[in-house]
C-alpha cells in the first residue's frame, strides 16, 4: 500500500525496495506479489496504477526467475489484458496506464523470448486490435535484466579447458605442444578481457553515482531558486551526459549475464540514472 499509493506523486523508491526484499525473503513472495499487483494495477486510480506498474518493472529487475515465472502465467497477463481490453477495464483505464502496460508486456517479449506465453498474449491483443502496433520503448524505462546465458556458454568450460590443457602439456607430440600453446594463449586474451570489462563496470558505475548525486544537489536548489548561469550550464551538462551514459549500461549488463552479483550493481545505477533524468524533467518543465 505505501509504495502504490496514490497520494504520493513520485514513487516512493524505499518502500518498493522493501517490498523486492520481501518478495525474495518469502517463499510464497513471488506469487502473493503477482496476485496484489495485478489488483493494484487495475485501480481506478492512475497514480496508484503507475505506481504499481513500477513496482512490477522493479520486481522483474530484482526478484529473480520465481518472481518472472509468475508473471508470465496466462492468469497473470490475463490480468494485464483486462487493464487494456474494452470488454473489462479498457473503457476507464486511462491512456497513460494502458500505454505502460502494453510496452511493459512487449518489452518481455524481447527480453524474455523463451517466455511462449507472453509472446502470444501479445500476439493476441495485435490480432484483436487492442494494440495498433508495437510501442516504442522510452529511453528512461527501467532496465530487464537480459536473457539468461545459455549453457553452452563459455564460461561453463573452465574445468573442462583446463583438464585439456594438462593432456595436452604432457603429451610429446609437437602438434599437441601446439596447440597448448595456442590454448594458453586464447585463455590469457579472455582473461584480459575480462579485467577490461571489470574495469569499464567499475568506471562507468563511479561516473554514474557521481554524477547523479551532483545532479541531485543542483536539483535541489533549482526547485528553491534560479540558479546561477554556471551551475544551470553544469545541470545540463550532466544531463546530457546522464543520457549518454544509459546505452553504456545497456551494453555493459549485456556483457555481464555470468556474474550475478555485478549485474545487480549495473541494474541498481540505472535505476538510479532513471530516478534522476526523470526529476530533472519534472524540475524542468516545473521551472
Amino acid at each position: 500500500d505505501e509504495a502504490t499509493d496514490p497520494g504520493v506523486p513520485e514513487e516512493n523508491w524505499e518502500c518498493i525496495q522493501r517490498f523486492c526484499a520481501q518478495v525474495n525473503a518469502d517463499a510464497q513472495g513471488p506469487a502473493l506479489a503477482a496476485r496484489l499487483l495485478a489488483h493494484k494495477i487495475q485501480s481506478p486510480q492512475e497514480p496508484e496504477a503507475l505506481h504499481a506498474l513500477t513496482v512490477l518493472e522493479t520486481c522483474v529487475n530484482n526478484c529473480g526467475e520465481k518472481f518472472h515465472s509468475e508473471i508470465a502465467k496466462f492468469r497473470f497477463l490475463n490480468e494485464l489484458i483486462k487493464v487494456l481490453s474494452p470488454k473489462y477495464y479498457g473503457t476507464w483505464s486511462t491512456e497513460k496506464v494502458k500505454s505502460r502496460v502494453t510496452e511493459i508486456i512487449f518489452s518481455w517479449t524481447v527480453w524474455f523470448p523463451q517466455e511462449v506465453k507472453v509472446r502470444d498474449a501479445y500476439q493476441m491483443l495485435k490480432k484483436q486490435g487492442i494494440v495498433k502496433e508495437d510501442p516504442k520503448l522510452p529511453e528512461d524505462k527501467i532496465l530487464p535484466p537480459p536473457s539468461p546465458r545459455p549453457q553452452s556458454s563459455i564460461f561453463d568450460m573452465d574445468e573442462e579447458r583446463s583438464k585439456l590443457l594438462a593432456r595436452l602439456l604432457k603429451s610429446s607430440h609437437a602438434e599437441d605442444l601446439q596447440a597448448a600453446n595456442r590454448l594458453i594463449k586464447s585463455m590469457m586474451q579472455e582473461e584480459q578481457e575480462k579485467a577490461a570489462k571489470v574495469s569499464r563496470r567499475v568506471n562507468a558505475i563511479s561516473e554514474v553515482s557521481e554524477n547523479v548525486k551532483r545532479m541531485d544537489e543542483l536539483l535541489e536548489d533549482y526547485k528553491r531558486q534560479d540558479l546561477p548561469r554556471a551551475d544551470h550550464e553544469t545541470l545540463q551538462n550532466l544531463f546530457q551526459r546522464c543520457e549518454k551514459l544509459r546505452p553504456l549500461l545497456f551494453r555493459l549488463a549485456s556483457e555481464t549475464v555470468d556474474d550475478d552479483e555485478a549485474l545487480a550493481e549495473i541494474l541498481q545505477a540505472n535505476d538510479a540514472l532513471a530516478r534522476a533524468l526523470g526529476r530533472y524533467r519534472q524540475v524542468a518543465a516545473s521551472r
